[in-house]
């Protein structure tokens, strides 16, 4: 599978099943693109040899000499095609090195490469799987009123509740029982708000800790947060025990007011932005992102990234807002256009910063071209309900954050483990090929076929994908690609 495309003055073509990237001239772009239209696909490689055969005989005289009464041999007239689409415009004798050098590079196996990943489904789905990460709700309660909030200012379709000490330690201890092997364990402190639980934080870190040297594990804990508590005592504490946190600022203080308030109505940009410069500076720049939100209100939205890089930020995420169609502040297919362009001029803004000496991380750019992940995160992606489940403050379990409240996504809880392994089946055999949409998708390596919780809440399955999202991650992937290309000169 190829993937051409054009970004930023830059002719990229991507060979999916190997990961190659090229950037080419315009000729050899034309080149692929003509043998893609006249090539059958699964005959593309073995095709273009023939046709570059042809092109070597029209360079030898006497062989040109000696078939000029001989019936006409494979590739000839489909070089003759090529060459009449594209003689107007190059010499032929330059066509015909394009034509050569693709196939050099079909030879070396990074082009028009063959899809070795769907032979690896049986064994996929065949794997045994262990519990890595838990992301546990320590609080189901917040103090503010973000506007598009999934958790309903942490209720998650529920009641309010904090967890205590007993239920999360009952869920750490369930993630030791269930990862086999692994000694590495990540566990994320969740909301609603987790520092309004912030001593049922504390005193669960320090558990793990004992409990990392009786059973051979090591906890990576991380913590999201808006802010609104944070003070010194907690950021020394965070700094010495949490490998990462996320936090939660949109961009602009005008962007981030309207849809993060306080319950009352009052922005909290101008009580939070402080203290995330201070946290951020205080981390050294290091293991934490600002993470925003960008909506219908604010298409503009790389405007908001920037901002947040001018005031000192150097790991940056604003993402898409999720939401249903009848939200006012919900994306719709028109603004894609727009979106589009943001994206495209972000990305351009992001190399001329790092030329510049003052570049930044914009966490939906980060991409991997040298190895990347494993074949069974590319097939499957974040392993939510088989590698990664969310913890209720009561101690239910659910597939991931996004599932809390869907009763049919109830797994079990901590005191008896996984009651529906049926549900870790489903997840298990949820992947790139069993999703329709995703199997002939260009990014489906890059994105493991996207979120299983958006697909349901669009679609009422896990099994297919948020569209519009689709959109977008092509897109990111398309610039994060370019990125890579014009850092490389």
């Amino acid at each position: 599978m190829i993937h051409q495309y054009k970004n930023n003055g830059y002719n990229i073509v991507l060979d999916v099943n190997s990961g190659s990237v090229h950037v080419v001239d315009e000729l050899v772009y034309e080149v692929i693109e003509l043998l893609l239209q006249k090539c059958p696909e699964r005959k593309i490689v073995q095709t273009m040899r023939k046709i570059v055969q042809a092109v070597e005989r029209q360079d030898d005289t006497e062989a040109q000499a000696q078939d000029e009464s001989e019936e006409e041999l494979p590739g000839t007239g489909l070089l003759t095609e090529i060459m009449e689409e594209l003689i107007a415009k190059y010499p032929a004798d330059e066509i015909g090195e394009a034509l050569q050098e693709c196939r050099m590079l079909a030879d070396a196996g990074v082009l028009f490469t063959e899809d070795v990943y769907e032979n690896a489904i049986t064994d996929y789905k065949a794997r045994k799987t262990v519990v890595k990460a838990l992301c546990l709700h320590i609080a189901h309660d917040c103090n503010l009123a973000c506007k598009y909030c999934f958790a309903e200012e942490g209720e998650y379709h529920g009641r309010r509740a904090l967890m205590s000490y007993e239920v999360g330690k009952k869920a750490l201890d369930f993630l030791i029982a269930n990862s086999g092997d692994r000694r590495n364990l990540e566990v994320d402190f969740f909301g609603g708000e987790p520092l309004m639980n912030w001593q049922v934080v504390k005193d669960l870190v320090a558990y793990g800790r004992e409990q990392e040297k009786l059973h051979g594990k090591n906890f990576r804990f991380t913590l999201t947060t808006n802010g609104v508590l944070l003070n010194d005592e907690i950021m020394e504490f965070c700094n010495r025990e949490m490998a990462n946190v996320v936090l939660s600022v949109d961009g602009r203080k005008e962007v981030h007011d309207r849809m993060r308030p306080f319950r009352g109505g009052k922005g909290s940009y101008d009580l939070i932005l402080p203290k995330f410069k201070r946290f951020a500076d205080s981390r050294g720049q290091q293991k934490y992102y600002v993470r925003g939100t960008f909506t219908h209100y604010n298409l503009d939205f790389a405007n908001d990234v920037l901002h947040l890089a001018d005031e000192g930020f150097e790991q940056i995420s604003v993402e898409p807002v999720v939401a249903p169609a009848t939200e006012d502040y919900a994306l719709r297919e028109e603004d894609l256009p727009t979106i589009f362009a943001e994206y495209d001029r972000l990305a351009a803004e992001m190399v001329k910063r790092e030329k510049e000496g003052r570049g930044f991380t914009f966490f939906h750019y980060m991409i991997d071209l040298s190895g990347g992940p494993c074949v069974y995160k590319r097939l499957s992606g974040c392993g939510s309900g088989t590698e990664y489940l969310a913890v209720t403050p009561w101690g239910d379990l659910y597939p991931c954050h996004q599932f809390v409240g869907v009763d049919k996504y109830l797994m079990g809880n901590v005191d008896e483990g996984i009651t529906k392994p049926e549900i870790v089946d489903e997840f298990k055999c949820c992947n790139v090929y069993t999703k329709e949409k995703c199997r002939n998708c260009f990014a489906k390596f890059y994105c493991s076929g996207g979120c299983a919780a958006n697909s349901y809440n669009f679609h009422g399955t896990i099994q297919d994908a948020y569209d519009l999202g689709c959109e977008l991650q092509r897109k990111r992937v398309e610039c994060a690609i370019m990125i890579k290309a014009a850092l490389a000169e």
